[in-house]
C-alpha cells in the first residue's frame, strides 16, 4: 500500500522507510527545515509559513495563519483527499510544544475514524490508533505496550499475547488501566469492538 509520509516540525526520529514511487512525502510547514537538514525531498509542502519561508521548487498548499487545523492535520487531510489511508508521521513528537504532540495523537484518531491507520514515530516508541478494529503486533521478547481509550469509553477491548490479558473490557479516558503491559515473546493482538484506542509500543513491534 502506498503511504503518505508527513515530516512535521518536532524532533525527527528517522530514518524514513524506503520511499516507493507511489508514496507521497509532505513537509508540514516548518518540517521543511527537517527535510533540508536530513536530505529529504518532499513532493508537497503544506503550511501557513508563519515560522519559515515557503519552499521553492515544490508543489505547495498555502494555509491561512488563522485556522482550525494544525499544519500536520491539514497535511493529513490532503493525503486523505488524495486517496491515502496509511500515514507515517515523523517530527510529530518532542520539541518545545507538548500540545502539538497531543494534537498529533488526536490526529491519529482522526485518521482511524476515516478508515485509515496513522503511525507517529518517537525516539524509541511508535504511537498509533484504531477504531472499531484490531491491530496485530510482532512477537517481542520484552518491551512495554500501553493502550488508552481515546475519545470516550472503548467497549469490547481485548488484549492477547501479552503478560496481562483483557477480555471484553471497557477502557475509559479517565482511568489508565491499559498502561505498561509487557511483551512476552508471543504475537500480540489488540482489538476494540466499539470506540477508539491509542496504542504506544516499541518501534520494532510494527516493523
Amino acid at each position: 500500500m502506498s503511504r503518505c509520509i508527513i515530516i512535521a516540525a518536532g524532533d525527527f526520529y528517522g530514518p524514513l522507510p524506503k520511499i516507493s514511487g507511489g508514496d507521497l512525502v509532505i513537509a508540514a510547514d516548518a518540517g521543511i527545515k527537517t527535510c533540508q537538514s536530513e536530505g529529504i525531498t518532499p513532493r508537497l509542502a503544506v503550511g501557513d509559513w508563519d515560522s519559515v519561508e515557503p519552499p521553492s521548487g515544490v508543489e505547495k498548499v498555502d494555509l491561512p495563519i488563522e485556522k482550525d487545523d494544525t499544519d500536520t492535520l491539514a497535511a493529513i487531510k490532503v493525503g486523505l483527499e488524495r486517496g491515502f489511508r496509511e500515514f507515517y508521521i515523523f517530527g510529530g513528537v518532542g520539541g518545545k510544544r507538548i500540545d502539538h504532540t497531543l494534537a498529533n495523537i488526536q490526529s491519529l484518531v482522526y485518521i482511524s475514524k476515516r478508515g485509515g491507520r496513522g503511525f507517529l514515530f518517537g525516539e524509541s516508541s511508535t504511537i498509533t490508533a484504531i477504531t472499531d478494529s484490531a491491530l496485530r503486533l510482532k512477537p517481542l521478547q520484552s518491551g512495554d505496550i500501553s493502550v488508552f481509550a481515546a475519545d470516550g469509553p472503548a467497549l469490547g477491548v481485548f488484549e492477547s499475547g501479552l503478560k496481562y490479558s483483557l477480555s471484553d473490557a471497557t477502557l475509559t479516558p479517565d482511568f489508565p488501566l491499559g498502561v505498561s503491559n509487557s511483551f512476552i515473546g508471543r504475537a500480540a493482538e489488540i482489538s476494540v469492538r466499539s470506540g477508539s484506542l491509542v496504542i504506544v509500543a516499541p518501534k520494532s513491534a510494527f516493523e
